[in-house]
């Protein structure tokens, strides 16, 4: 990216925080096990996605997209690709403001980077297009429950509407379940949710092994450090849409990890 790209993306993320998208809530929540879910995550949702007419969105029209597959020799819940390789997955924990979502995208395709983005059915039932933005972009789009709540300690019953649910969602909007599982408010998933994941047709859970801690909200400069300072051939990392500190860091990000020689892929490109 020139000099000029990226004053143009660092100018985009702080415009968005002046224009209030921050106070307005949109930010994603934490997936910490001591994170509070906000009034919204906890409360009650359909099974079944609204109408077009009743969300003031269009329908979409289903493409199918890539489906979860089984990695031989990888373990249920997966932290990091081989480590032999010159590639790092940054996945994204999809919600919050789409207008940070979309700039965080549009700066990765400007530096050839693809990423893998878990989205909550809840942001995907408000931005039905996000997901094929997503998709169109070239990137990896996947499940992170339907209300973004700590899924670790609900019941069997309300865990597996989580996860099916947000299932469901991406289904209609792409044709497919998506590709990734990953839990809410926490790193790993217990047995419990590991086992409903299988069932619900993800082989494998996706965790990773950077926490880059963007939803404490550090400035663009201490997820930078942290990222990299961390980050090594393999490595799968945890950031999130919603946060203009993440935004304004990925270029400085990109460009340090080609600069060490490392390409930002997908997590299926970067198992496959």
């Amino acid at each position: 990216m020139t000099t000029t790209n990226r004053r143009e993306v660092l100018r985009a993320g702080a415009g968005l925080v002046a224009g209030g998208a921050l106070a307005a809530g949109c930010g994603s929540a934490p997936d910490h096990p001591s994170a509070a879910a906000s009034p919204a995550a906890n409360a009650p949702t359909s099974s079944t996605a609204p109408s077009s007419r009743a969300s003031g969105h269009p329908a979409a029209t289903p493409r199918t997209a890539p489906a979860p597959r089984a990695y031989p020799g990888e373990p249920a819940q997966i932290t990091h690709g081989p480590r032999t390789r010159p590639q790092v997955a940054l996945t994204f924990h999809g919600q919050g403001d789409p207008a940070l979502a979309h700039s965080l995208l549009t700066a990765a395709e400007q530096q050839g980077a693809h990423l893998t983005v878990l989205a909550v059915g809840t942001w995907l039932d408000d931005h039905p297009d996000m997901a094929r933005r997503i998709l169109d972009g070239g990137h990896d789009l996947g499940n992170h429950t339907q209300r973004h709540v700590a899924i670790n300690a609900m019941s069997e019953a309300d865990a597996r509407a989580e996860i099916t649910g947000c299932a469901d969602r991406l289904k209609r909007l792409t044709g497919s379940i998506g590709s990734w599982f990953r839990p809410s408010r926490a790193p790993t998933a217990s047995p419990l949710v590991a086992r409903l994941a299988r069932a619900a047709g993800y082989p494998h859970v996706l965790s990773y092994d950077v926490d880059s801690l963007d939803y404490t909200r550090p400035g663009a400069d201490a997820v930078t450090r942290k990222v990299l300072a961390e980050v090594r051939g393999g490595s799968v990392v945890s950031m999130h849409f919603g946060y203009p500190d993440t935004v304004a860091a990925l270029p400085a990000v990109l460009h340090e990890l080609d600069r060490r020689g490392l390409r930002a892929v997908t997590t299926t490109e970067l198992l496959s």
